[in-house]
């Protein structure tokens, strides 16, 4: 089944003290788009991220949104800074020795000096980290292709309906085309008929015309190659391939037979046939850009 390329879905995984949630977000685009957006500490996984989405989602504009929290205070741990806890120390030795103080540094005092322990952010292990993210993500990226399914099944019955339509302006399009010109040499010979009984004319040269009116006026090859394109459209419904670029490209073909048709048509009922079909296309054509 054909999928659209609007999306949306969430998933979350916890493990140990760490829980990942991701969020993807997909709408139409030209091709295959993604961005991926994680905290700093797991920029490593970004390329994983962006590989995994794209086997999944072939087309569209994806945006992967990755967060990372911890438990309770897991996320910040405390953090010696060696060099200067030695400056410290050094110096508070000093001030002993110069004002003969007796007792020694303790390691309370030492701690206790600014910014001697920090705190920093927690690297949580990579392990629990790919764990959390694989889960996370596969439910995240099921529910946007549930939807992408859903919205591209309505989408195919749609344009299933205008392909009912279309076929139906075309039969009538054939059967109103071979009667033009016939219409019109009668037409021909009634005005030559009103004209001064003296006046004469070349039956050939008459035959001639309608000749030449009836090859300028013939969509015969058109209306074979429109229906060719509408069964090769229709084939695509039940692929489980991405078929986006095809259906536009032959929607654009479809377009190119109705306006030859449009351009030869010199009657104003098939004129109102061709009208009527290339405005199902333009609505067939916006229903094709959001499929994958």
């Amino acid at each position: 089944m054909i999928k659209s390329m609007t999306g949306y879905g969430k998933g979350q995984a916890t493990r140990n003290d760490i829980s990942l949630s991701v969020e993807v977000k997909s709408v139409n685009h030209r091709y295959g788009d993604v961005t991926v957006k994680v905290p700093r500490t797991l920029m490593v996984l970004e390329g994983e991220v962006r590989k995994l989405v794209g086997a999944r989602l072939k087309r569209g504009r994806i945006d992967v949104y990755v967060n990372l929290e911890f438990a309770s205070d897991a996320d910040k741990v405390p953090v010696l800074n060696r060099a200067l806890a030695d400056s410290y120390l050094q110096l508070l030795e000093g001030m002993e020795r110069t004002f003969e103080l007796t007792g020694g540094v303790s390691v309370q005092l030492l701690a206790a000096q600014k910014d001697v322990i920090t705190l920093k952010e927690a690297e949580p292990a990579v392990e629990d980290v790919r764990h959390c993210l694989e889960v996370a993500l596969d439910k995240a990226l099921s529910t946007v292709e549930d939807m992408r399914l859903a919205e591209g099944t309505a989408t195919c019955e749609d344009m299933r309906e205008r392909f009912a339509t279309l076929e139906t302006l075309l039969a009538e399009a054939a059967e109103r085309a071979p009667l033009i010109p016939q219409e019109w040499r009668l037409k021909l010979q009634e005005r030559l008929a009103r004209l001064d009984k003296g006046f004469e004319y070349d039956p050939q040269r008459v035959a001639q015309e309608v000749a030449v009116f009836a090859d300028r006026c013939d969509i015969s090859e058109e209306l074979t190659r429109f229906k060719s394109h509408l069964q090769q459209f229709a084939s695509l419904f039940e692929s489980d391939e991405p078929v986006g670029r095809q259906m536009d490209f032959l929607v654009q073909e479809l377009n190119r037979e109705a306006n030859t048709m449009g351009s030869k048509s010199n009657d104003v009922e098939l004129t109102r046939h061709v009208v009527t079909i290339k405005s199902e296309l333009e609505k067939i054509r916006e229903q094709v850009q959001n499929i994958e």
